[in-house]
């Protein structure tokens, strides 16, 4: 009798734990379908410790919408850029996107749209959002006419520099690319490394080579490569590219740059061991707002403008820049309507405590008369309404493919593996390839 009840008891327990391991491995599920709490799985590239001011923000609109939301629970997941790039690229391939996820515009969302994986969201953007966003922003997001990212930011790529290092050898904020490189020579005979640069992301190279493709052609000349009607072998590309490696050849970036990662280098102008950085202005937080770095730094921190190239087609107030990160909702989603709802709900609120908590440009229109807002983003705003032209960021512009042979190249450029009429030709072959597809 004594086994037989063991037995007994053994098989109610197992019964017991199945049944408990079944509802747990069920749980979003039955949420969503028994009307209970449901779940937005929702990721983003933020952390709290390189992102602090962003991290706070989306945190605190979360419980602002769980509070008034009480059915819906919002599970996050957070990873540093490239980690995010990576494990978004895996899921896509599963058809595992979280419900609601952050994307860039143009080339980079294209596959996902083609795929099926975003779901559209005119309805969301016609529900009495549009309005509120900047001009220009929501079409970097839509293609064959239906949009299927909201913006979050708007950023453009200015030269941050340290005022006090300036000071301590008499430079001058420099307009022209000669006065640019007398301030890099300077700087580098006297032991300082004159620009902070991480290229192992390669993304950051890409903009000293964007700017240098527009100073010396005009804001459309990498624009039509890309696009295709203009020639990636164009003179002033390869001028841009030659330029390139002429600031290498004078030591203009700081030791190791290939090899370091983006916050890497950005530390190396953190900690004053180098006086430039051309960065987007979603670095403006750790300038103005960030505590967590030195006041003394913050007050020390300046920018100017790309300087114009002697006999160069561009413009000085010509950027590198556009919509930054957006939101996504995925199509296959099984809380969809909810994913949506609350997109509405976070791109308002980003909007409205985006500028003083985090010192961000948000997409959606700020009026600076009714915000407090620090002078260098206040400068930095003045600037962008003076704006010539935006030129959206290469890789961004770029399908997927083609933008890994343009990041790798830009690898290539600054460690001077390849000549710049080659690094021109194998651009020009990569877009040509693709076109006949």
């Amino acid at each position: 009798m004594l086994k037989k009840a063991h037995s007994l008891i053994l098989i109610a327990v197992l019964i017991l734990s199945a049944a408990l391991t079944a509802c747990s491995g069920n749980t979003d599920t039955a949420s969503s379908e028994n009307g209970s709490k449901k779940t937005i799985k929702f990721m983003h590239l933020w952390p709290a410790g390189s992102s602090k001011q962003q991290n706070q923000i989306v945190t605190d609109i979360i419980e602002q919408y769980e509070a008034e939301h009480e059915d819906v629970k919002i599970e996050i997941e957070v990873l540093e850029n490239e980690q995010y790039k990576n494990k978004i690229k895996v899921l896509s391939s599963s058809n595992e996107l979280p419900d609601v996820g952050f994307t860039w515009a143009a080339g980079y969302m294209t596959p996902f749209v083609k795929g099926n994986l975003f779901a559209e969201l005119d309805d969301v953007l016609n529900n009495g959002l549009k309005d509120s966003f900047v001009s220009g922003t929501t079409e970097a997001y839509a293609l064959d006419g239906k949009t299927y990212g909201l913006p979050l930011e708007l950023n453009i790529a200015p030269i941050y520099y340290n005022k006090e290092i300036f000071e301590k050898y008499n430079l001058d904020v420099p307009q022209t690319y000669s006065e640019f490189e007398n301030a890099v020579k300077t700087l580098a005979d006297n032991g300082v490394a004159p620009i902070a640069l991480g290229n192992k992301d390669r993304w950051t190279g890409s903009l000293w080579y964007m700017y240098l493709a527009d100073r010396f052609g005009g804001a459309e000349v990498l624009n039509k490569a890309i696009d295709r009607s203009g020639s990636f072998e164009d003179p002033a590309l390869i001028s841009a590219a030659e330029e390139i490696q002429n600031l290498v050849k004078v030591n203009a970036f700081n030791k190791g740059y290939n090899g370091l990662s983006n916050d890497e280098g950005k530390a190396e102008f953190l900690n004053g061991n180098a006086a430039m950085y051309l960065m987007g202005t979603w670095e403006l937080p750790n300038f103005t707002t960030n505590e967590e770095i030195p006041q003394d730094f913050r007050d020390s921190v300046g920018f100017f403008k790309f300087p114009t190239v002697e006999g160069g087609k561009g413009n000085i107030d010509s950027w590198v820049g556009g919509p930054g990160v957006g939101l996504f909702v995925a199509e296959n989603s099984k809380v969809k309507d909810e994913s949506k709802e609350f997109v509405k709900f976070f791109v308002e609120k980003w909007g409205e405590q985006s500028v003083e908590k985090a010192g961000v440009i948000p997409a959606t229109k700020v009026d600076t008369d009714k915000v407090d807002l620090p002078d260098l983003y206040i400068d930095v705003l003045n600037e962008l309404n003076k704006a010539s032209s935006l030129t959206l960021f290469a890789d961004v512009q770029m399908s997927a493919s083609v933008a890994e042979t343009h990041l790798n190249l830009i690898q290539s450029l600054f460690g001077n593996e390849v000549k710049p009429d080659d690094y021109a030709k194998q651009h020009e072959e990569a877009l040509k390839a693709e076109e006949g597809n």
